[in-house]
């Protein structure tokens, strides 16, 4: 007698089986050249290798496909839902879903910062009399943003970072500028200027993808038995900084009231 041994077999693949494997292969593979386009654009910029309108237009394409991606790898993931559908087929598709939103995520948080902040460049927090910059000047040249404070900006930032004010220290101005200058160290800041008999200080902060350069000065003065420290942070190019000077400046006065002990 022969007893014949019957073989499980996989289940036909239905026409939406196939059309999802297809598309998750399609968005996956948008989804990866949008990410090496996103992440290859600022370092290009830095690296002088491109100019800076061809660098942002290559993050506001990527992010522009990836939303198509994303939409495309959503279809494919309904599609592969299905018993017909092989394993290997959802998670590619799952995969193409997760690269392309993480790909569209931060160019979409960069124009949701665009409506929402304060469209300035330029933060102090003394806004009635801002320190001025002197020795990072002739590293301006050339820079589309002029280091001359504008009066209308103080309104626009009182209304968007009321919480950027003059930090007030219990502690000799001499003290007070000690702390302020080695917190600008700590920051990473390149310190272009430091003078303990003006209590003033100048930097440069260069920000880590696009390369931007930022100038800071810092400016510390008596306050009857204490002191008051001053920051100023403008960006040398853009007319909006994305928040990026207000949390600068909030980031330092953090450190120097640390390491002041009033924190």
């Amino acid at each position: 007698m022969v007893i014949a041994v019957l073989q499980p077999t996989s289940p036909p693949t239905s026409a939406a089986a196939r059309l999802g494997r297809t598309l998750s292969r399609l968005a996956l593979w948008a989804g990866l050249l949008c990410a090496v386009a996103a992440a290859l654009a600022g370092p290009a910029h830095r690296m002088e290798l491109v100019p800076l309108n061809v660098a942002l237009q290559s993050v506001r394409w990527a992010a522009t496909v990836a939303i198509g991606g994303a939409a495309v790898a959503l279809l494919a993931v309904l599609l592969t839902l299905g018993a017909s559908a092989r394993g290997r087929w959802r998670r590619r598709a799952r995969w193409a879903l997760v690269i392309n939103v993480a790909v569209a995520a931060w160019p979409l948080y960069m124009f949701y910062q665009l409506q929402t902040l304060p469209h300035i460049h330029d933060i102090s927090t003394d806004t009635a009399n801002p320190p001025a910059f002197d020795a990072v000047l002739p590293l301006r040249r050339g820079a589309k943003n002029p280091p001359e404070y504008v009066p209308a900006t103080a309104a626009e930032q009182r209304q968007g970072y009321p919480d950027i004010v003059p930090l007030q220290l219990p502690l000799a101005p001499s003290v007070a500028f000690d702390n302020a200058e080695r917190a600008a160290r700590a920051m990473g800041w390149q310190v272009v200027a430091s003078a303990a008999d003006k209590l003033r200080i100048e930097a440069t902060d260069t920000t880590l993808l696009f390369g931007f350069k930022d100038d800071i000065v810092v400016r510390v003065m008596p306050q009857g038995s204490g002191s008051v420290v001053d920051v100023r942070s403008l960006s040398r190019v853009g007319g909006s900084d994305f928040g990026a000077n207000a949390n600068r400046v909030r980031a330092y006065l953090k450190r120097v009231a640390t390491a002041s002990g009033a924190a």
